[in-house]
């Protein structure tokens, strides 16, 4: 039985895309009205599996000796890490557990270290999420959590909306999934679906070589991905467990069209929510799951035999990959791939790799200001050409620095088309060298108008979500306009 929609009569917020919080709140009332009598609930389901998982874990602690963030987080040498992974026990049952647990849950930088460490097929990183998950159900009443959700998808929803349509053409958008195409079906079942996530939108060059190379390769393939194909993430941080499964449901159904069965993922963060999350809970809920995800740079990888041939350009540089190990596997299909295209040399600048992306990393802010410029230095000091980036975050917190450094900051992708003789502009690291929200706006005017965005809108996005993307600030400080709007950096 799939919930009926409510009619979103009159509203207009963020150009149609992203409904206004009374919208929304109206829309998700309806949708657990509407939950099946005969079903389990996700959030009953997703706490068996977090049942299940707490009694397969025997508290050996290997997970949190093994975990990057304990020392940076401040957590004393002196707690026993048999102590604080049996704390984050109590945390997922009961939302209550000892200060040193509560503070390694809310430090997971997502570096999947611990699932490694693990010696009987626990997900410590999963338990962690329910921990913070627990944490947030005690400390606060469910309406004040679903409020706290709907906030944030619909605070993100904007950036990534207004950010896309200061870059690009109504038909550029069409073809990334968004507008009439996020509902379009297709004639013919594609061999995949590649799944954006929503916030390579605000990169979107990234998004749209990733489909040049599909489409060189001739994969076919439907694009999803936006606010309306939300996978839940905001709503599960927020402590709105419920709602983070019916919203990742609905997406997992306009994913789970294709050929293959096989979903081509961007976002590692949408990667882990699916995979970790949503895809088990929905196993045990219907005793199967719809369709299997791959993040892209594995895809790419496996196919790196296919790939070579159309490698036939070579790029003269030396180069060092900007690393985050938290989805096994894409670190090397990336260093593997780089290491194919014809004239390029990669440096290693044995630096720490930790997190799932830049953005996870966040949760511990002067050590990833410590990180990002240790790395700088280091690329500066082995005098490469590009520092080059895997994901869309990882490119926004860092390509600014272009302007300070002797070295370019890409994205992998554009040394892949590079080679390929493939190209796309990147607007958005265009925009942010520029440091001046006036300028920027000035500079996007057309398509301001084009799409009847309201210029004073937009430039508030651009102040709090393309300038204040800067953990660590250029030389010279934050921009004026970040400092006039007391935007601190994320």
């Amino acid at each position: 039985m799939q919930p009926a929609r409510v009619q979103l009569a009159n509203c207009r917020v963020g150009s149609g895309v992203v409904a206004c919080r009374t919208c929304l709140i109206r829309q998700q009332a309806w949708e657990l009205v509407m939950q099946p009598m005969n079903e389990v609930p996700f959030e009953t389901s997703l706490a068996e599996y977090a049942e299940d998982m707490l009694d397969a874990c025997t508290r050996c602690g290997k997970c949190v000796e093994a975990c990057p963030s304990v020392e940076p987080a401040g957590i004393s040498r002196t707690t026993k890490s048999e102590d604080i992974i049996g704390g984050i026990l109590e945390l997922v049952r009961t939302g209550d557990g000892p200060e040193a647990s509560r503070k390694w849950a809310q430090s997971c930088m997502r570096s999947g270290a611990c699932i490694k460490a693990c010696a009987y097929g626990v997900n410590p990183r999963f338990l962690l999420s329910m921990a913070r998950l627990g944490i947030a159900k005690s400390d606060n009443e469910l309406a004040e959590r679903r409020r706290r959700g709907v906030e944030k998808y619909r605070d993100g929803g904007r950036g990534v909306n207004v950010l896309s349509r200061l870059q690009l053409d109504a038909d550029v958008l069409e073809r990334l999934g968004q507008s009439s195409a996020s509902v379009a079906t297709p004639v013919e079942a594609p061999d995949f679906v590649f799944y954006t996530g929503c916030n390579v939108l605000k990169t979107p060059h990234i998004a749209l070589l990733a489909l040049d190379i599909m489409d060189a390769l001739g994969v076919s393939y439907q694009v999803m991905g936006g606010p309306s194909h939300c996978c839940g993430i905001l709503q599960l941080k927020s402590g709105d467990a419920e709602m983070a499964g019916r919203m990742g449901s609905s997406t997992m159904e306009k994913l789970s069209h294709s050929n293959s069965g096989q979903v081509i993922s961007w976002c590692p963060s949408c990667y882990v929510q699916y995979t970790e999350t949503i895809l088990p809970t929905v196993e045990r809920q219907h005793g199967s799951r719809p369709f299997e995800m791959s993040p892209f740079m594995r895809f790419l990888g496996d196919r790196l035999a296919q790939l070579k041939p159309h490698l036939r350009r070579r790029v003269e540089m030396r180069v060092a990959l900007h690393k985050h190990p938290g989805v096994a596997g894409v670190v090397e299909a990336a260093a593997e791939i780089l290491t194919a295209v014809p004239g390029i040399e990669l440096v290693d600048l044995n630096q720490p790799a930790v997190g799932l992306q830049s953005v996870d990393v966040g949760v511990l802010p002067n050590f990833k200001r410590e990180l990002q410029l240790m790395e700088l230095e280091a690329a500066r000091d082995a005098g490469v050409d590009a520092l080059v980036a895997v994901y869309h975050s990882d490119h926004r917190e860092l390509c600014a620095h272009e302007r300070d450094w002797p070295f370019r900051i890409v994205n992998i992708l554009e040394v892949v088309g590079e080679s390929m003789g493939l190209h796309r502009h990147d607007r958005y690291k265009e925009l942010k060298i520029m440091q001046d929200a006036d300028q920027i706006v000035a500079d996007c005017s057309d398509l301001i108008a084009k799409h009847s965005l309201d210029p004073g809108n937009a430039r508030d996005v651009v102040v709090k979500v393309l300038l204040g993307d800067q953990p660590l600030p250029l030389r010279g400080g934050a921009s004026p306009e970040s400092r006039a709007a007391g935007v601190a950096p994320s």
